[in-house]
């Protein structure tokens, strides 16, 4: 990556208004549809398959953090691979977004779905005998963390789950100029400002294997590109079942 486009961490509005804001509200309908421009559903759901075995007899137990209103992982839930059948989904926001339609959407997709509203942080530094999970999921959130805060929140994932599968902004300058355009898909102030943040404070090359806290030989961690504008990490721990 040139040494002119490093990554820069800046606030996005949408973080910071409330649930029931018309911006916010405008802003989540913007990002569903950005999310199914970059094929986002696609690329999540093959994340999955990475660390995902088709032949596990156990329901996989997902935890999705930073899930919005959670209507991508609905995406998958319905168009998902034999191996995500019948998933237990935890869906955690430290905002009440994920709606009682929403819950049972997922129970009619064969999933079953609950909410865990509290900060991640709050959740990352809980003790690794907690709550476990086969598989976290991270879209478009990781890149809202960086240093101490960053690491706390992968150490979390890595005591507490048996995978990780993250898909974040590409930090590129073809991305950096696309974003820029999200004006021509109707997106509102808020997203077109959180767009190009989000892209500068996202992740290239091996950045965030070099950020995993878990020892090298009990994890294999898988980093690379999917998509025009998404960079993907996978870490998963050696010998789990999943």
């Amino acid at each position: 990556m040139p040494a002119s486009l490093p990554r820069i961490l800046g606030p996005e509005t949408l973080d910071h208004l409330a649930p029931e804001d018309p911006a916010a509200r405008r802003s989540r309908r913007d990002l569903r549809r950005v999310n199914r421009v970059m094929s986002a559903r696609a690329i999540l759901a093959r994340g999955l398959g990475r660390v995902a075995h088709e032949d596990r007899r156990a329901p996989l137990r997902i935890l999705e953090i930073g899930c919005g209103d959670a209507l991508l992982m609905l995406d998958v839930a319905r168009r998902g691979a034999a191996a995500f059948n019948g998933a237990q989904l935890t869906l955690l926001d430290r905002q009440p977004l994920v709606g009682a339609e929403t819950i049972a959407a997922y129970a009619e997709a064969g999933w079953r779905a609950e909410t865990l509203v509290t900060d991640v942080l709050v959740w990352a530094d809980e003790a690794a005998t907690a709550a476990r999970w086969d598989v976290v999921v991270a879209n478009l959130f990781l890149h809202h963390f960086e240093g101490s805060a960053l690491a706390r929140l992968l150490g979390g994932c890595e005591r507490r789950a048996d995978a990780l599968v993250a898909c974040e902004p590409r930090r590129s300058r073809f991305a950096l100029v696309a974003s820029h355009l999200v004006a021509f898909l109707g997106a509102n102030a808020v997203t077109r400002e959180d767009a190009v943040l989000s892209v500068r404070a996202g992740f290239v090359g091996r950045e965030l294997s070099g950020a995993w806290p878990g020892a090298a030989s009990a994890w294999e961690l898988d980093e690379y590109d999917d998509g025009l504008f998404t960079h993907c990490f996978c870490a998963s721990r050696k010998g789990a079942e999943r």
